[in-house]
């Protein structure tokens, strides 16, 4: 996230150390820095989300760990209950000891997963969030870069204009 923050502030001192149009209210900015900046970005913003993959896959493990947990779990319960089956409360007390067990697995498992699921999520809600107000300033830039640029053209026929 450092990166993009870091590209975002490139661009603001672009602007900062432009110099105004004379009677205007645009900029003239120097036009290779300001799009090499923007190929960082491009360059950035897809790190940023092969990041958030990452925890996403990580997520998936986590869920996967979980419920091969709770099915091991669920299985040993399983094998138990059986060789106790000599007495009938024994198998009564075993069924009971068993279901405990696997109701706790099942528990313990939707936890790990709704732990996991709030983190990726929170996780993405901030990449998008810095992703969407990125699209906000990258457009904004654009269009006084365009109007700068649409100024500079338009005197620049008037001064030829007065010439010929």
């Amino acid at each position: 996230m450092s990166d993009i923050y870091h590209l975002i502030d490139r661009l603001e001192r672009l602007l900062n150390e432009s110099w105004r149009m004379p009677l205007s209210a645009y900029l003239v900015i120097n036009e290779d820095d300001f799009l090499d900046v923007i190929d960082q970005m491009r360059t950035a913003i897809p790190r940023e989300i092969k990041e958030s993959e990452k925890v996403q896959r990580e997520r998936e493990r986590i869920v996967a760990q979980a419920e091969e947990e709770a099915e091991r779990i669920v299985h040993m319960s399983q094998e138990e209950a059986t060789k106790l089956v000599q007495d009938h409360e024994v198998i009564r007390l075993a069924q009971h000891r068993a279901d405990t067990v696997i109701e706790r697995a099942q528990r313990e498992a939707e936890a790990m997963k709704l732990e996991a699921d709030e983190y990726a999520r929170s996780v993405l809600l901030a990449l998008a969030g810095q992703l969407d107000g990125l699209d906000d300033q990258i457009a904004q830039l654009l269009a006084t870069v365009r109007n700068g640029l649409e100024t500079l053209d338009q005197t620049q026929e008037r001064e030829l204009e007065e010439q010929g």
